[in-house]
């Protein structure tokens, strides 16, 4: 089996969390895989460099700066590995073999990189390269980065590219939890989780594998997250299952929208509960939810419009907070889905500038960490689909 194993700054914070790293490569290739390894900074060090950047400094300059701790690692890991008998050498920027190379405008050149890549995968009966996470080259042989997460991106960006089996993600933590173990009772590990649900997660806070990487996973890859304690890379963890594609699609059936007015409601525990409660119990299918100081405002499928609002409309009048339920239908909806929305500065412009261009009115717009939802009328959807679709 081929795999690419990738050691946060975590798991290679001392010379003991090193000699572990290098005992669990070790017997992964002794076993008969090939592997490859990319690697974090030790700890905190590339924080700890940054800090002291307290000078005018240039971004090439900042780059070549922040990838020491990148280049400590490498060097402390392959020397590990040697004592133990197993044939290795780093690489970084610079090194003949280097893989990863960004473009003028430092986005990676795929194809460049996807070859040197393949060359590298070629290489490993020979020697486990042991690689330099978030560091790129330039075309002018300068240090570039991958940015934040840039050690995970490196990881599954090589496994797809060099066709490995599996990539593993060893840090700190036991996989994905149920629940932060730090806060909650009880957290245990998720034995599977898909990659939206991951990175709905990821771009809400959890650290366990950064957004930018799950772009570069595709279904035949296997991505893990294993702790460094475990020992071996071929076992245990959370699976990440399934990949990611940028979706534009149309519900084809029309919503209601029942909006529900209040006074300053969203400051009042529990009424949104007892309105949402009180549709669930009655068997009513909640499509989306917005809600604005003083209301809320439930889409559902227009057949239900009108048992909908009587259902409402008697919490109405059972809580003094609210006053009034209004409905407006036919709505349509658009949803554009995608993991990378949120790292694209400028998006929501993109999507809806081309929509005011059409004269089409946004009733509301819904979004999460990987997915715009576009409310408008019920007749202005086949437009909306085409002009949406002809953006991505």
């Amino acid at each position: 089996m081929r795999v690419v194993a990738k050691f946060g700054g975590t798991s290679l914070g001392s010379g003991d969390r090193i000699n572990r790293a290098a005992d669990s490569v070790a017997a992964a290739v002794e076993d008969g895989h090939e592997l490859a390894v990319v690697v974090s900074a030790m700890g905190s060090t590339t924080d700890d460099l940054l800090d002291e950047i307290t000078f005018e400094a240039d971004e090439e300059d900042r780059s070549e700066i922040v990838s020491m701790g990148e280049r400590i690692s490498v060097r402390m890991l392959k020397a590990a590995l040697t004592a133990r008998g197993i044939d290795a050498r780093f690489l970084e920027p610079g090194s003949e073999g280097w893989p990863i190379i960004t473009d003028e405008f430092g986005e990676v050149d795929v194809a460049e990189t996807r070859k040197r890549a393949l060359e590298v995968a070629d290489s490993l009966d020979d020697a486990v390269p042991v690689i330099t996470g978030f560091l790129a080259e330039g075309t002018d042989g300068s240090v570039t980065t991958l940015g934040r997460g840039g050690s995970d991106t490196t990881a599954v960006m090589l496994g797809k590219y060099m066709q490995a089996d599996e990539v593993v993600i060893v840090t700190d933590v036991e996989g994905v939890m149920t629940g932060d173990p730090r806060v909650v009772e009880g957290a245990r590990n998720v034995g599977e989780i898909s990659v939206d649900e991951l990175r709905n997660l990821s771009f809400r806070g959890a650290e366990v594998v950064a957004p930018s990487a799950l772009s570069y996973k595709d279904g035949t890859l296997g991505v893990r997250v294993v702790h460094y304690q475990h020992g071996d890379l071929l076992t245990g963890g959370t699976s990440i299952e399934g990949e990611f594609e940028s979706l534009v699609d149309m519900r084809e059936r029309p919503l209601a929208c029942l909006t529900v007015a209040g006074r300053a409601i969203r400051n009042q525990s529990g009424v949104f509960q007892s309105l949402a409660s009180a549709l669930g119990e009655a068997d009513v299918n909640v499509d989306a939810v917005a809600s604005g100081l003083d209301s809320i405002t439930f889409y559902i499928d227009e057949d239900e419009a009108e048992r909908a609002e009587n259902i409402l409309h008697r919490e109405v009048i059972a809580n003094d907070a609210l006053s009034s339920i209004t409905v407006d239908a036919p709505l349509a909806v658009v949803r554009v889905t995608g993991g990378e929305l949120p790292n694209q500065p400028g998006i929501m412009g993109d999507i809806v500038n081309p929509l005011a261009d059409a004269r089409i009115n946004v009733h509301d717009i819904i979004t999460s960490a990987t997915s715009v939802a576009l409310f408008v009328g019920w007749d202005d959807r086949e437009e909306t689909l085409e002009i949406t679709q002809d953006l991505f």
